[in-house]
């Protein structure tokens, strides 16, 4: 008789068990359900990492996406416009407003350099936003390896350089600029090197001007504000905001040598940091000067 009524309460005993174990999910799944939007909207700090994690997941997807699309031609500079296509809706999932200034710098048909600072990763956006047709970025050969990002920038054609091997880096260049002659391809460089969140510009690499003076090629700079009243890694502040983009008239590398490229590194990098500090202090509602 007792061991029957055992047999009859294990079972009964197992079931008010799971119910127990259900219930505590359930809770937790509340709990998260509840503190998830309650610290978003009250953390700065988890807001932004929730921000920059999604942000990176979402192109990491938008690759995959991409990869098939693009290899259908192979690797080919056009695959940019799909890349490019893919990711220009981004900027209103995080209510970020580009304004561009100076596209008319743009309606040059000869190939050219463009040399632009580097801020975060949202550089992206602003990337994006303007880039030209035929036009592929230099980037670190580590990207390559991260994961379908990397394949998918393969796939567009984007030139990848070993920064810690030299000689690797200069044969890079020099192939680059016989690409840009041959087959009319734009070239996109970060010349600090670097992302820099110091509010400034930091001294310039002399690749990108190394390129353009042995292709005989303008450089045009692209000069995007400061993020600071929107974004900022140190203070893990990630809100919405507006970014400028001026785009500066193309700065002619016609019968130099290579003796005046730190000369033209100069030049240029003179040019963005006047134009980075006029815009990145522009008050609301100011009227921009000279933008087209």
């Amino acid at each position: 008789m007792t061991s029957n009524v055992v047999k009859a309460a294990s079972p009964l005993a197992s079931a008010v068990t799971g119910a127990m174990e259900l219930s505590v999910a359930q809770w937790l799944l509340v709990v998260c359900l509840v503190a998830f939007p309650l610290l978003y909207e009250w953390s700065i700090s988890f807001k932004y990492f929730c921000k920059m994690a999604f942000y990176n997941g979402w192109i990491l997807t938008l690759a995959i996406l991409a990869i098939p699309i693009c290899a259908v031609r192979g690797r080919n500079v056009e695959n940019m416009k799909v890349l490019r296509f893919m990711l220009l809706h981004i900027k209103y999932l995080y209510g970020i407003k580009i304004e561009v200034r100076g596209w008319d710098n743009f309606n040059i048909k000869e190939p050219y350099v463009v040399v632009s600072n580097h801020q975060s990763s949202l550089d992206l956006l602003g990337m994006m936003e303007i880039l030209p047709g035929r036009c592929v970025p230099i980037a670190k050969r580590e990207l390559m390896y991260a994961g379908t990002a990397g394949l998918a920038c393969w796939l567009a054609g984007v030139i990848f350089i070993n920064r810690k091997k030299t000689d690797d880096a200069i044969s890079v260049m020099t192939e680059a600029a016989e690409t840009m002659l041959k087959e009319d391809v734009r070239v996109w460089v970060f010349p600090e090197g670097t992302r820099n969140h110091s509010g400034s510009l930091l001294p310039f690499k002399r690749g990108a001007f190394h390129l353009a003076v042995q292709a005989q090629v303008p450089v045009i700079p692209v000069i995007m504000s400061s993020y600071k009243d929107f974004y900022s890694k140190k203070d893990k502040k990630f809100t919405t905001g507006k970014c400028t983009v001026q785009i500066l008239p193309g700065v002619s590398t016609k019968g130099l040598c290579a003796d005046d490229v730190p000369g033209l590194a100069d030049k240029v990098r003179g040019l963005m940091l006047e134009t980075f500090t006029e815009i990145s202090n522009e008050r609301p509602g100011k009227e921009p000067g000279g933008g087209h």
